[in-house]
């Protein structure tokens, strides 16, 4: 069944927000932004949120939600698997591909601007993303650990230690030097020598 009218709206909406706070970030964009970018009223976008706060909040979540639902069917592969080296490199491969994406690169310099003044914002963009990355990473896990697949005391900082081993590299140099994005080529191997360290660690 396709979208209803009103659900089009708003995800026209967000679309013209994430582009606006994208280039002026959160403190230079309006509403008045929003609504000319989305080729609708002012009313309208207040219609769909209530202010400027919720309709970032609103951004973040979407982005999130869209990154989620491309690793939720590696992480579903790798509960089950019975080759955990092959399906952590999936894994490992997928993460570093969605979260190295320009706009979500773009979006992390945008909340990290404005943490300082607004630490509610930073602290969404925490809580929704990388935090609870790490505990859907361990969840999995601790399956593995109880079929004797990983040997993981602590599965939540195993999470975050494979996931900083997959991504500290390519995610900072993406951050802070926009024109050196590395290849694809670069990135999976990247990913591959983080699974091989982490399972020098936490194989059984």
């Amino acid at each position: 069944m396709g979208m209803d009218r009103a659900e089009r709206k708003r995800r026209t909406i967000l679309g013209a927000a994430r582009e606006v706070f994208l280039e002026h970030g959160y403190v230079g964009a309006s509403m008045d932004q929003v609504a000319a970018l989305a080729a609708v009223s002012k009313q309208t976008v207040y219609q769909h949120f209530t202010d400027k706060r919720g309709l970032f909040a609103a951004v973040i979540t979407a982005d999130v939600r869209a990154a989620e639902q491309r690793s939720d069917e590696l992480l579903d592969a790798l509960a089950g698997t019975a080759d955990p080296e092959a399906d952590l490199r999936a894994v490992a491969r997928g993460l570093v591909t969605v979260v190295t994406q320009p706009h979500l690169v773009r979006m992390r310099r945008v909340v990290i601007g404005e943490a300082e003044r607004f630490p509610d914002l930073a602290a969404l963009w925490y809580a929704t993303g990388p935090e609870r990355g790490y505990h859907r990473l361990a969840e999995r896990f601790a399956r593995l650990a109880d079929r004797g697949l990983l040997r993981v005391p602590d599965p939540l900082a195993a999470a975050r230690h494979f996931t900083w081993l997959v991504l500290s590299v390519p995610l900072n140099q993406a951050m802070f030097d926009p024109a050196a994005r590395p290849t694809e080529e670069e990135l999976l191997r990247v990913a591959d020598d983080g699974v091989r360290v982490f399972l020098a660690a936490y194989a059984a």
